[in-house]
């Protein structure tokens, strides 16, 4: 294992790049963590967003991040700008010498993301992807149950996201419903989702997809179906759409095993709908204090996530979610990819 130095004499420094529609998720964050964390640089291509940003945090702005890295005191870099640019702006910063924290997807291509991870380890810097969903209450206690193999031997997943995105959504940035810079309704939208197929079931064994551009004046898919085999030999499907009709409708996963069934629903998997196990235990009571509502299908848990960070930083603990582990998920959203366009099974590890 490589050794990172720890910072515990002072706050954690980390700057920006990206102050459009996620970056308030951060911000918030950071600031909910004020006595660990210091905000001191931020950076957009935009005048305007940049100068919010620079009014909200009381960072040092900069127009160029290339600029910002000359003389930037960061110790983490955090990316919240179009996926597409998320590799090459990885691999400057990590040989600037500092951490790379990236919004998801990583990267919108599999050997993008691969060199990524490379070009952190190459130059002894850490590589965090969010995947603050993963913190929600009602995932984790999914999670914890699988782990305690509550459901037996696992038969069935079924993952929905009927959720809407508008027009003017896609129209509001030219990165936005593009191949190169943003990828479709699986890569964008429901990535979060993608990553649960392998976090709570394991490795996929291989993938059949179909995606259709049905609505939206986008290069991307705006719906798609997904058929999965894992390795365990449990089978499984994923629903997506970004033209529920008038809003988001539901964010969900169902397990179906042998000593237990669970569906998680809502808008954003914030509600456990059912949960059924053959042993009762303790913790059981805890479901309904797990649901919350939501009106940001983004989740809560980017403070979550930034906890988990902050203690990586200081040498208490190991990330949740690095390079390797954000690979897992692009590499699930690139083989349905190779599968839709080829009308073909896509089997995993990918080949190449």
């Amino acid at each position: 294992m490589r050794n990172y130095p720890a910072i515990t004499d002072r706050k954690v420094r980390m700057a920006l790049v990206g102050c459009g529609r996620i970056s308030s998720n951060h911000f918030g964050a950071m600031e909910q963590h004020n006595a660990d964390i210091e905000i001191v640089d931020v950076c957009d291509v935009d005048r305007a967003a940049l100068d919010m940003a620079v009014q909200r945090t009381g960072a040092k702005g900069h127009l160029s991040m290339s600029e910002m890295l000359k003389t930037t005191s960061a110790d983490i870099v955090v990316l919240t700008t179009p996926s597409g640019l998320h590799p090459d702006q990885a691999i400057e910063i990590a040989q600037s010498g500092r951490h790379v924290m990236t919004e998801k997807p990583m990267a919108t291509r599999w050997h993008d993301g691969v060199r990524m991870v490379k070009a952190c380890d190459d130059a002894g810097v850490r590589l965090f992807v969010v995947k603050q969903n993963r913190r929600n209450a009602t995932l984790q206690l999914l999670k914890q149950a699988v782990e305690q193999k509550r459901f037996g031997r696992i038969y069935m997943v079924n993952i929905n996201v009927f959720w809407t995105r508008p027009q003017e959504y896609y129209d509001s940035a030219k990165w936005r419903g593009t191949w190169e810079f943003d990828g479709g309704a699986f890569m964008n939208q429901a990535s979060h989702y993608v990553d649960l197929l392998d976090w709570l079931i394991g490795p996929i064994e291989s993938i059949q997809a179909y995606t259709a551009t049905l609505e939206r004046d986008i290069e991307v898919e705006d719906t798609g179906v997904l058929s999965v085999r894992w390795r365990s030999g449990a089978l499984g499907s994923m629903n997506v759409t970004m033209l529920t009709y008038p809003k988001n409708l539901e964010g969900s996963i169902t397990i179906l095993g042998e000593k237990g069934t669970v569906r998680v629903g809502g808008v954003a998997v914030n509600e456990i709908q059912h949960w059924e196990f053959a042993e009762k235990l303790p913790e059981d009571e805890q479901i309904a204090s797990a649901n919350y509502q939501t009106t940001s299908v983004y989740g809560f848990g980017h403070p979550l996530y930034y906890d988990n960070v902050i203690k990586v930083m200081r040498g208490e603990a190991e990330p949740e979610t690095d390079g390797r582990e954000g690979l897992k998920s692009l590499e699930t959203l690139i083989a349905a990819y190779l599968s839709a366009r080829d009308g073909r099974r896509v089997a995993l590890p990918l080949d190449y």
